[in-house]
């Protein structure tokens, strides 16, 4: 099987030879750091450690030409309207024909960028714009929708514009909406000021046969969860995140073959040791892939606070609990 014909074999709870393996690449700065933990100078973790290729698409869906100051009120909103042209100058990658050519032949998967959440799409950059927004929320939800509903339009005809001539593998919605605690907003005004505007991006992604819709998240978004379900959303890639809060074997038994799974291996096991290492993989991994629909990962990417030895044993491990499954 290739990536793309396992990626889907394992999302359809089907026979795949094995599960894919995806792995974020390692910085230059730790691989530098690892080699004075006596990583070989010449090593080479791809070739140790061979993982299935994954590709995301990034398109441009900043406001262009760029804002100086965010709109905060409705008189803005004409002129953020038109800052939304799918067709302004680098919306798409460059050598975009030279790409979709090359992309009709690939094996490995491909996933657009779709969307970036609420905050970032309200120009949440600093704490000043964030202390704003949240702000909004409270006080002027009807302009914040009206926002996120221009922005959703505009998502919608971007996706449109890749899809009528790339046929993608799955779909990337981020959204860094979480603190430890819990998400920054409330489901229900979630639901109504930000999920709504998710719609014709939805559709989109439905009429064209995109089966994988992925909310990727950080933190603790677990309250979220049964509403992005209602909206079709149906994979969990949840990063960086409150290792209770977000258990994958709760959220598994919580809300079954409905909610596909990426990651799940807290990242922090790894900066603690073998026996850490062993315990998280060994107590979490094979359940999930027993249960099916399940990709195993990191939730976050390595940084030089894991030991080269760590990684070592963390990989070598997973690649056997993960074989033939």
């Amino acid at each position: 099987m290739n990536t793309r014909q396992r990626l889907r074999e394992t999302f359809r709870y089907g026979n795949p030879d094995r599960v894919p393996y995806f792995e974020e690449p390692v910085r230059r700065a730790v691989i530098r750091l690892w080699q004075k933990q006596g990583m070989a100078r010449h090593e080479d973790l791809v070739r140790m450690f061979p993982a299935d290729r994954f590709e995301e698409l990034e398109l441009n869906l900043e406001p262009r030409p760029e804002l100086e100051l965010w709109p905060s009120s409705t008189g803005a909103l004409d002129d953020l309207r038109r800052r939304f042209d799918v067709d302004a100058p680098g919306r798409l990658p460059k050598d975009w024909p030279g790409r979709v050519r090359r992309w009709h032949a690939r094996d490995h998967v491909l996933m657009p960028r779709v969307h970036r959440g609420l905050f970032l799409s309200m120009g949440v950059h600093s704490w000043d714009r964030f202390a704003e927004v949240a702000r909004l929320l409270c006080e002027e939800p009807r302009f914040v929708r009206a926002c996120m509903e221009i922005q959703g339009d505009f998502n919608a005809r971007m996706a449109l514009k890749v899809l009528q001539e790339v046929e993608v593998d799955a779909a990337v919605f981020s959204e860094p909406i979480g603190g430890n605690t819990g998400p920054l907003i409330a489901p229900r005004m979630y639901e109504d000021l930000v999920l709504q505007s998710y719609e014709p991006l939805l559709d989109v992604l439905h009429r064209h046969n995109v089966e994988i819709i992925i909310f990727r998240t950080y933190a603790n978004a677990r309250l979220l969860l049964p509403s992005i379900l209602k909206r079709g959303f149906n994979c969990l890639w949840a990063c960086e995140v409150d290792a209770a809060a977000m258990d994958y074997r709760d959220i598994r038994r919580e809300f079954g073959r409905d909610l596909r799974l990426i990651g799940g291996i807290d990242l922090d096991a790894l900066r603690c040791g073998r026996e850490a290492i062993r315990r998280e993989i060994m107590e979490k991994v094979p359940p999930l892939l027993e249960s099916g629909g399940y990709i195993p990962l990191a939730d976050g990417r390595v940084r030089e606070d894991v030991r080269y030895e760590d990684y070592l044993y963390y990989r070598e491990l997973l690649a056997e609990v993960t074989a033939g499954r």
